[in-house]
């Protein structure tokens, strides 16, 4: 039986999560990467909750022109600063079973670049 392309992003994503958990002190930064646009979510798995979230809809104009990659980058930033008004500095990167460059590392860039550490 031939595993598809879905099936292998399924058990990456499996085996990142089961190394990678959110606590209140230290939360859980969750990379959701479509075709067209990125989410983005900072989550405290004891509790279950949603503390911050961001997608690309929330950008400006002129950034919503630009490239895939530098929509990521201002993405980041914007939820880096969400998170630092909610009293967040320290978190746990979750990429989601997507390979860590082009779009998922501008994320990762644009949040430590707002000030979170991982």
């Amino acid at each position: 039986m031939k595993r598809d392309t879905r099936f292998r992003k399924q058990m990456r994503k499996r085996k990142i999560r089961a190394k990678v958990a959110g606590t209140s002190v230290v939360p859980r930064l969750s990379v959701f990467r479509g075709r067209k646009h990125i989410f983005l979510q900072i989550i405290d798995d004891t509790h279950g909750k949603t503390l911050v979230w961001a997608h690309e809809r929330e950008l400006d104009a002129q950034t919503v022109k630009t490239t895939k990659t530098e929509r990521a980058l201002a993405l980041g930033k914007l939820i880096g600063q969400k998170a630092r008004t909610q009293g967040l500095e320290r978190i746990v990167f979750d990429r989601g079973g997507n390979a860590y460059h082009g779009r998922v590392q501008a994320v990762a860039q644009g949040a430590r670049d707002a000030g979170l550490v991982f």
